[in-house]
């Protein structure tokens, strides 16, 4: 993944034409760097199996197996971010756009419905074997990818690329011990692999980062959020929908829609309101803020599966009691501005003030837990109020700085000739 240091610029424009081109690295500060329609395709490829995992993970909660579902969860969206994560770290440093990227792009796309066709054999029978065979294309999919941009490197750039296709081909190796070991150590062979995968990139790369484009990864990393939050919206929405024809509870249903519309437009907004790739210059800055972003995502998905527990709960259709539905809501929704704050937006605020926002609203949110049917709704209270409060103290703070940068000169003025 990562880089503070580049090569010299190079575009797949810039390359000779033709179905196959030299798979090299692209330029840092190439001009208007943008996501291609293959990483869009391949970002909406990948909601798939978010849907199918946040789908799984309501089942599990409504049944009154939070635990399980939850852990089941970590482990299958962990696999779903950590491939999209990989993929687009490397398509910002080595995307030539040749026919071949194009294909074996396309086969990590089949992967990850591979593995999307699995997520409730995963869940419902801990059979993890679909599931493993989806992320083995996606994985030895990526393997070629840095082979083939090995075969056209050279020195330190070459080593990095080999390290990184041995690192993935071992994990892939590890990740069996899902598909054979029983069930208890399964929990350990994930802790393991996952940390074991999360150092492939720094070995990799302790001699050599490759290139990577600040503005082209905050976007992707922004499209992504857009898309998991729409399907956590798509998903709220059909429950609602059924919920109603079905029960003819709009009364019931109603705060729990509008709570859960505040709630999604709140952690667009919060997301979006600061220009993070100013903050991606270094390598331990891009893997703390790539890393975090699995909490991030993971959270934004599963408030979508807490508002359709929610509704299920609201009609009698889920077995577990009103604080557990409502919390399946509410604890996602402040992992999430935790994390953002941590990792994305305190970078960018100035005074304590601003710093408390979003951990205060956090705090808040989880406190809206036991307001019975009307916690979702609160919920969204607060945080479309963070909202406010952030954008009512950044105006106040522009507008003080203004103020003195003003009265600074007239107290001058005084003493000059």
């Amino acid at each position: 993944m990562t880089s503070s240091s580049a090569p010299a610029p190079a575009s797949p424009g810039a390359q000779s034409e033709g179905p196959l081109r030299r798979l090299t690295a692209r330029g840092r500060h190439e001009a208007h760097r943008v996501s291609s329609p293959l990483e869009l395709l391949f970002d909406l490829c990948f909601v798939v199996a978010v849907a199918q995992a946040g789908a799984q993970l309501v089942h599990a909660v409504a049944e009154g197996h939070p635990g399980e579902g939850i852990l089941n969860y970590a482990l299958v969206f962990f696999a779903i971010w950590w491939a999209w994560m990989n993929f687009t770290w490397f398509a910002s440093a080595y995307d030539n756009d040749d026919a071949l990227y194009r294909v074996v792009t396309l086969v990590q796309i089949a992967g990850v419905l591979v593995l999307a066709a699995g997520v409730s054999r995963a869940f419902q029978q801990h059979d993890y074997l679909v599931v493993w065979l989806g992320y083995a294309i996606m994985r030895l999919a990526m393997v070629a990818q840095w082979l083939r941009a090995a075969r056209s490197a050279e020195g330190a750039e070459r080593t990095a690329a080999v390290r990184y296709a041995g690192g993935v081909l071992l994990c892939q190796v590890g990740w069996l011990g899902l598909v054979l070991l029983p069930g208890p150590a399964r929990v350990w062979a994930f802790v393991v692999m996952a940390v074991v995968e999360l150092c492939v990139p720094l070995f990799a790369e302790r001699h050599h980062e490759t290139s990577w484009h600040p503005h082209h990864i905050a976007e992707r990393y922004g499209l992504f959020t857009i898309i998991v939050l729409g399907e956590t919206i798509a998903a709220a929405t059909v429950a609602v929908k059924s919920a109603v024809d079905e029960h003819d509870a709009l009364g019931e249903l109603l705060p729990i829609a509008a709570g859960g519309l505040l709630i999604v437009f709140s952690a667009w907004w919060i997301y979006f309101v600061v220009p993070i790739h100013d903050h991606l210059r270094s390598n331990a800055q891009a893997f703390l803020w790539g890393y975090g972003h699995y909490p991030i995502f993971a959270s934004a998905a599963a408030i979508g599966a807490g508002l359709e527990v929610a509704v299920e709960q609201a009609v009698g259709k889920a077995h577990i009691s009103a604080l557990a539905a409502s919390a399946a809501v509410t604890l996602p929704t402040a992992l999430y501005l935790l994390t953002v704050w941590a990792l994305h937006a305190r970078h960018f605020k100035v005074g304590i003030a601003q710093q408390l926002v979003l951990p205060g609203t956090a705090l808040l949110v989880v406190g809206c837990t036991f307001l019975g049917s009307w916690a979702v709704l609160a919920a969204g209270l607060v945080t479309a109020a963070a909202v406010v409060a952030g954008v009512t103290l950044t105006a106040r703070g522009a507008s003080r700085r203004r103020h003195a940068g003003e009265a600074e000169p007239a107290r001058r003025t005084p003493l000059t000739p």
